[in-house]
């Protein structure tokens, strides 16, 4: 059974109209931006992800573990879902499978409408770097890059132009409270900061889906909570899909949906007890 996607309540897209790094106007259908070179992304008004029927399975014989067993979900731009559960649920599968970092034992993973079992792994690994946003629970900063450096390099990857991704990463480090923190590097940074600064690089290419695992495990709760609502934030402006997986069941007012994992199988989730912990 697919976990449909709710109703979308947010404003127009700006991608679409305007590039999405650099905000100039786009006239055409070119494979680049004519201001900042970020490659364009193909137009799709269906959900960002779609996965249907995902199973997969480590190991083999009577030491098998079924880690999802039929796992199906529809998420639309704009949306934001948290997926709670037990540890051994299948969380950390689910994600990794929903980030092409690994490949199922069965079913289909859909971005924007493209099936992508039949990618190659350089096609994969492009998918990662301009369609996913990835906000990992430990950072995975690097320790020798400013926090400007740090937003700036996946731009510089994709092959935005010096200038305009400089400037695209200072607006997110603005837009996040850490103008005054971005020569500072990671060493210098509380774990709030350095989180913003985590989720100001997974937004810097406008992906259209943003995965985040355990994004406020290592944060007090005022951290924890500002962080959210730069998530929430974030996909209603660029119109991004967010998944949110997580333990931390403080973060349910900020979603659109609150699903649960366990045993490899996702249901919906009652709003008053989003861990599933009342039977």
């Amino acid at each position: 059974m697919t976990v449909n996607s709710v109703t979308n309540p947010s404003p127009n897209p700006v991608r679409g109209g305007a590039c999405p790094v650099c905000e100039t106007p786009i006239g055409h259908h070119g494979a680049l931006c004519s201001s900042c070179r970020r490659p364009l992304p193909a137009i799709d008004a269906g959900p960002v992800l779609e996965v249907s029927d995902l199973e997969h399975t480590y190991g083999s014989g009577p030491t098998a573990v079924h880690a999802l067993r039929g796992m199906s979900l529809r998420v639309q731009p704009g949306e934001v879902v948290l997926v709670v559960g037990p540890s051994g649920g299948g969380k950390t599968t689910a994600l990794l499978s929903m980030g092409l970092l690994l490949t199922p034992s069965s079913g289909t993973v859909n971005h924007s409408g493209v099936e992508t079992r039949a990618m190659t792994e350089r096609q994969r690994s492009r998918q990662r770097l301009l369609g996913i946003g990835f906000v990992f629970q430990q950072f995975n900063l690097l320790e020798a890059l400013t926090a400007l450096e740090n937003v700036t390099l996946p731009l510089r990857y994709a092959g935005v132009r010096t200038a305009p991704a400089t400037a695209r990463a200072t607006r997110l480090l603005d837009d996040l409270g850490l103008a005054h923190r971005a020569t500072s590097r990671p060493r210098e940074l509380s774990g709030g900061e350095k989180q913003r600064v985590a989720v100001a690089r997974a937004l810097a290419l406008a992906p259209r889906l943003i995965l985040a695992d355990e994004p406020t495990a290592n944060l007090d709760s005022a951290s924890g909570h500002q962080v959210a609502e730069h998530l929430v934030r974030a996909a209603r402006h660029q119109r991004s899909g967010v998944v949110v997986v997580t333990h931390d069941t403080r973060l349910a007012d900020a979603a659109d949906r609150v699903l649960l994992l366990e045993d490899g199988r996702l249901r919906e989730s009652s709003p008053s007890d989003p861990a599933g912990t009342r039977r």
